[in-house]
């Protein structure tokens, strides 16, 4: 897939222009992706965002992680933190911003390390595309865990979204996606969207115990798992 939030992070970072960046789905028209939110510093974070900095501990990989943020506000703070990010323009980004430990790869491929803190924030575990593969996603975080590690990460229940339209047949927080910027549009491709229920339920399933420690106006909570 084109990697076209990596290139708006880059073109915005390095000042090369600043073209909008756009995220079609199938609930109505295009909505604007500001790429400023990638650079958002601690006061400019909502709460939830900065919820979730004061509950990481120990040594951290923040997963999808951007133009680096959230890293970075944790490696400020003195954190053995490591910012994992499939973008390789994003992870230049990265580099050239100051963080010490970047790592370009796919969460799912990724190995070799072990962590007291996994974080994906920004609804970052909609990387996992369905629920087998939120149940994927899970089983991995196993693997790169400590024993009495934890798993953080933010999601919202998208069910008012289908007021005016049919949920689907599939679980109606699996939502196909396509990024648009410049001329350019990514294939689409599907993200995650849970519930709390949902999300408590496969959670248990797993093996793992799921804490609601936040919620906001907007449907969106955070959450905290340990096995």
């Amino acid at each position: 897939m084109t990697d076209l939030p990596g290139k708006a992070i880059h073109d915005y970072y390095f000042k090369k222009n600043k073209k909008k960046l756009f995220v079609h789905d199938t609930f109505g028209p295009k909505v604007e992706m500001p790429v400023s939110l990638y650079f958002r510093n601690l006061k400019e974070m909502p709460v939830l965002e900065k919820k979730t900095l004061e509950l990481c501990s120990g040594k951290i990989l923040d997963v999808g992680a951007g133009a680096g943020s959230h890293a970075l506000e944790l490696q400020k703070k003195g954190f053995d933190v490591y910012a994992l990010e499939i973008s390789p323009s994003a992870c230049e980004v990265m580099n050239d911003r100051g963080l010490k430990n970047v790592i370009c790869n796919d969460f799912f491929q990724f190995s070799g390390e072990t962590f007291d803190t996994i974080l994906l924030l920004m609804n970052g575990v909609g990387i996992s595309s369905d629920i087998e593969g939120f149940r994927k996603l899970l089983k991995k975080s196993s693997e790169l865990l400590h024993p009495n590690g934890k798993l953080i990460f933010d999601s919202s229940d998208i069910n008012y979204m289908y007021e005016d339209i049919q949920k689907p047949n599939h679980y109606y927080g699996e939502v196909k996606c396509r990024y648009e910027y410049g001329n350019e549009l990514t294939d689409w491709f599907k993200w995650l969207y849970t519930d709390q229920n949902t999300l408590k339920t496969i959670s248990k399933e797993e093996g793992w115990n799921c804490d609601i420690v936040f919620e906001d106006e907007h449907d969106q909570f955070l959450a905290v798992l340990t096995r």
